[in-house]
């Protein structure tokens, strides 16, 4: 069974620095994409950032140039680093990974910038 966690969260303030971690276990990740998403409360859950398999990366308008997703497919993590941190990137943080047929989530972690 493929299982998802995220780790990281905290609260930090406005311009400082947080990491992520998404710990993939139950499969073999290296060949599929992970996707970062994040839902701010009483709002839709919304795409951040993903990397494929080969490393390709892409990110919404609202974190390119502060945020940096990576993956270390010895340890099946996959992390994210996010920088200059805005009270509007204060949510919960989710790890997604659609393989072999379903679409699997973490629990996610809260992420609160104060301004």
């Amino acid at each position: 069974q493929v299982q998802l966690e995220e780790s990281g969260g905290g609260l930090v303030q406005a311009g400082g620095s947080l990491r992520l971690s998404c710990a993939v276990s139950g499969s073999i990740f290296s060949s599929y994409t992970v996707y970062w998403y994040r839902q701010p409360l009483g709002k839709k859950r919304e795409w951040v950032t993903f990397i494929t398999k080969d490393g390709t990366t892409d990110y919404a308008d609202s974190v390119k140039g502060r945020f940096t997703i990576s993956r270390e497919n010895a340890k099946n993590t996959i992390d994210l680093q996010m920088n200059n941190l805005k009270p509007e990137d204060t949510a919960v943080y989710y790890c997604n990974a659609p393989m072999l047929g379903s679409n699997y989530w973490g629990h996610g972690t809260q992420v609160t910038v104060s301004s």
